[in-house]
């Protein structure tokens, strides 16, 4: 459902892999935000800014159920599944949370919105050493996170 913008992320990603610095990732970073927040169709992302705004206002649970309502919808848009999970998480609901962030690395792997909230829920939850490994894996994608703060040990590379 809607197009395929794989490519645009990966010539992204292969653009953030090489980013001199933590400013130029952030315009690249922006730009793949504007991919995932781009759903698929009218009704989709008519959903998910209602959701989002929901979100925005602090009311958990009616952004949760207007998201859920995205995914029966569109049950292969990651980003329904990343912004329901990051409400999961503003309301303690980690293993609610950790689900959506799964589900939404399953169908984008490199969606870096999902990789660092799910390090985040993770480090919650307790489970620092599962936490340390998706954040690698996001850091593999775009060295220049900020989340590299939360970061123990050294990165495979230097940036």
């Amino acid at each position: 459902m809607g197009p395929d913008f794989a490519p645009q992320i990966d010539a992204l990603v292969a653009q953030l892999q090489v980013a001199p610095d933590e400013q130029a990732a952030r315009g690249l970073a922006a730009q793949m935000w504007e991919i995932w927040l781009d759903a698929p169709d009218a009704l989709a992302q008519s959903m998910l800014d209602e959701g989002m705004a929901l979100l925005r206002m602090g009311d958990m649970g009616a952004s949760r159920a207007a998201l859920t309502e995205l995914i029966a919808y569109c049950g292969a848009y990651a980003e329904g599944y990343n912004q329901r999970a990051f409400a999961a998480f503003l309301s303690g609901d980690y293993e609610a949370a950790l689900v959506d962030l799964d589900r939404a690395i399953d169908l984008r792997p490199q969606h870096l919105g999902a990789l660092t909230g799910k390090a985040l829920t993770l480090i919650e939850m307790g489970r620092g050493d599962e936490a340390q490994e998706v954040l690698r894996r996001a850091l593999d994608i775009n060295p220049w996170l900020a989340e590299r703060a939360l970061l123990e040990g050294p990165l495979e590379r230097d940036i």
